[in-house]
């Protein structure tokens, strides 16, 4: 089963994503700070995170995973309120591989998720 990390501040983001990518066959982990990502992160390693840019340190949690053994190999996807292009380059220079945007609902998490449950 794949592992995924949810690292954001905001408890009902978290709830309706860890509900939405728990039923595409995902084991979902939860972190509220940055913190707790990279605490969570050294424990154990997700296969993807989505990081909320509005979290304090959201940087730091993408450019400390990248420094872990095997942390080049976690897809992480940096959720931003809306395409400015400024913000996304700075999350891409930290090492985020792609973008979501916020809100999220089930349409997009499914459409952007469901092939990688599938391959695990």
């Amino acid at each position: 089963m794949q592992r995924l990390m949810i690292a954001d501040s905001s408890d009902i983001v978290r709830k309706v994503g860890k509900r939405i990518l728990s039923e595409l066959g995902f084991l979902v982990v939860e972190a509220g700070s940055a913190p707790e990502a990279i605490m969570r992160s050294q424990a154990e390693l997700p296969n993807f995170m989505i990081v909320d840019a509005s979290l304090d340190g959201a940087l730091d949690v993408i450019s400390a995973v990248r420094g872990m053994p095997n942390g080049q190999g976690v897809r992480i996807f940096y959720c931003v309120i809306e395409a400015d292009l400024k913000k996304m380059m700075v999350g891409k220079r930290a090492g985020a591989d792609d973008f979501l945007l916020k809100p999220f609902d089930r349409k997009i998490l499914t459409s952007v998720f469901s092939g990688f449950a599938a391959a695990a």
